[in-house]
């Protein structure tokens, strides 16, 4: 535990001396990070022990206050094979789907990522996993439905006078790889604490409408995550985020509770209700319900930066779905860790 509890410092100490000069700018996320495993980590893929798989729907809706918001879009899924006799060793496979689109021009990022991950238990109260994520993506602008200068008549920028622009649609592909692992521990049935490293475009991959040598630039990640058993109505779920780019960064904490609102021994509803803080940025509110395998939360940020003056505040709506569950009714003796049930 000595050992743990000073590497949480060590990564602490990291966050606060890399976010003290921040350039913020825009990529692929979600403020219920929790609700995108593998994008926070492909050490994630297949480590659901209750469960054999997952699917999730994630969908963001950035600044709705400006002419042209952000949207963005994710599907994925993971499922668990070859659990060995012990049922404590697993592989994990999965795949996810992303769409980003914002602005005139309809600037966008389509991306492909398929993930593997092998889950080791270390003992009776810890847990080793490491992945990967290998992936294909599209960048693309239309530069038809821009305005240049050379289209100005004198009264408007009339569509009818060439841009002098060379192409009207550009397209960027490029393959895309990371890598991550997460260290779990869980003492009792009443405490568990995953801490997670990664590292996203571990290759550097080149993206560019004009044939230049512009990279992606690498993008560590680390995360923590505890789930806290207060009662046997209420399960504490504390958690912080960060991540870095190029020299822009996001911090994200906060705690969701899960408070059982069902009837019956089973407890199969919960009622989740939680507050996170985006670091120079945003107030996060969600909110939303588990009932048995299916859960779906809501959130809304609340923008607090110098941002909120042109936004009025209104920062982004998001919509998080997952559905959890068992391969076939087999499943439900197997051995699994203790873990406070979410």
């Amino acid at each position: 535990m000595k050992k743990l509890f000073f590497y949480i410092v060590v990564l602490l100490t990291f966050i606060t001396v890399s976010t003290r000069q921040q350039i913020w700018a825009q990529g692929i996320h979600f403020s219920q990070y929790y609700h995108a495993p593998l994008l926070l980590n492909p050490a994630n893929t297949g480590l659901s022990p209750e469960n054999d798989y997952r699917v999730g729907v994630n969908y963001r809706k950035q600044w709705a206050s400006i002419p042209v918001p952000y949207n963005t879009f994710s599907l994925y899924g993971d499922f668990q094979l070859m659990r060995n006799r012990n049922e404590t060793n697993w592989m994990g496979v999965g795949f996810s789907f992303w769409n980003d689109k914002v602005g005139d021009g309809d600037l966008k990022l389509t991306k492909f990522d398929v993930q593997l991950a092998y889950h080791v238990q270390m003992g009776e109260y810890s847990m080793l996993s490491g992945g990967v994520s290998v992936g294909y993506a599209e960048r693309s602008v239309d530069f038809s439905k821009f305005s240049f200068g050379q289209q100005w008549d004198g009264f408007i920028f009339n569509q009818s006078i060439p841009s002098g622009e060379s192409g009207y649609f550009a397209k960027s592909r490029y393959a895309d790889i990371s890598v991550g692992i997460n260290y779990a521990i869980f003492p009792n049935e009443n405490l568990y604490l995953k801490i997670g490293l990664g590292m996203a475009h571990i290759n550097q991959p080149k993206e560019s409408f004009y044939g230049q040598q512009n990279k992606v630039g690498a993008r560590p990640t680390a995360n923590i995550d505890a789930l806290i058993k207060l009662s046997e109505y209420v399960v504490l779920n504390p958690s912080l985020y960060y991540t870095t780019q190029s020299g822009a960064s996001e911090l994200l904490y906060g705690t969701l509770f899960g408070v059982s609102i069902g009837g019956g021994q089973e407890k199969n509803a919960k009622l989740l209700v939680g507050a996170f803080h985006r670091y120079g940025d945003a107030a996060v509110a969600a909110l939303g319900l588990k009932y048995q395998q299916w859960k779906l939360m809501t959130s809304y940020d609340i923008t607090m930066s110098t941002l909120a003056q042109a936004n009025k505040g209104r920062g982004a709506f998001e919509m998080g779905f997952v559905f959890e569950a068992l391969y076939n009714s087999f499943s439900k003796d197997r051995r699994t860790y203790n873990c406070p049930r979410f």
